[in-house]
């Protein structure tokens, strides 16, 4: 079965940086699209930033500019740089998966992380 485990979330100053991470663990033999999602308390979650197995990326106007996403196809990971972190920022980051083909045949469209708490404030 199909994981991810997001790591490199906690509490940073306004204006500092963080970096995420997100492994996909298991027998995997690819994976379409991979993502970042939040969710800040009483509000719906919504999208960071995608980037494809090609490498096409797509992000959040809010974060256009100061957030950068990378993956790693090899290592089934994707990252999130985040630079110039505002108050605004502070949520529950979510890694997510959308196409997951695994060696053993079965296919997943959509697999969620646990999420990673990401705080900024002075």
């Amino acid at each position: 079965q199909v994981q991810l485990v997001e790591s490199g979330g906690g509490l940073v100053q306004p204006g500092g940086s963080l970096r995420l991470s997100c492994a996909a663990s298991g027998s995997i033999f690819s994976i379409n699209a991979m993502g970042w999602y939040r969710q800040a308390p009483g509000k719906e979650r919504e999208l960071v930033a995608t980037i494809t197995r090609g490498g096409t990326t797509n992000y959040a106007d809010s974060v256009k500019g100061r957030f950068a996403i990378s993956r790693d196809n090899a290592k089934n990971t994707v990252y999130l740089q985040m630079n110039s972190l505002k108050p605004e920022d502070t949520a529950v980051y979510y890694c997510n998966a959308v196409g997951v083909r695994s060696y053993s045949g079965s296919y997943a469209t959509n697999i969620w992380g646990q999420g990673t708490q990401v705080t900024v404030s002075s």
